[in-house]
């Protein structure tokens, strides 16, 4: 499984959770999150850390929290 880190701007609520706002590509190409849909922990797998589902535009795609880093699957 490939896993292609990125830069992420996140916005803090009052309560202190952080939700991910913007995605920075690596060559510089970025998007804003026009919302966050859904969050879950991956405990075991390929994949680790916290998935959120996002809509970017009117595409639902997912970005993935590991620790202090953040990473996007790429398409096959």
């Amino acid at each position: 499984m490939n896993k292609a880190y990125v830069t992420v701007d996140c916005k803090k609520s009052r309560d202190g959770t952080e939700k991910p706002s913007v995605i920075y590509w690596p060559d510089g190409r970025h998007w804003r999150i026009s919302r966050v849909l859904h969050q879950t922990v991956l405990e075991s797998g390929e994949l680790e850390g916290i998935r959120y589902t996002i809509l970017i535009g009117v595409a639902e795609k997912y970005i993935y929290r590991d620790g202090a880093g953040w990473y996007v699957v790429p398409p096959s």
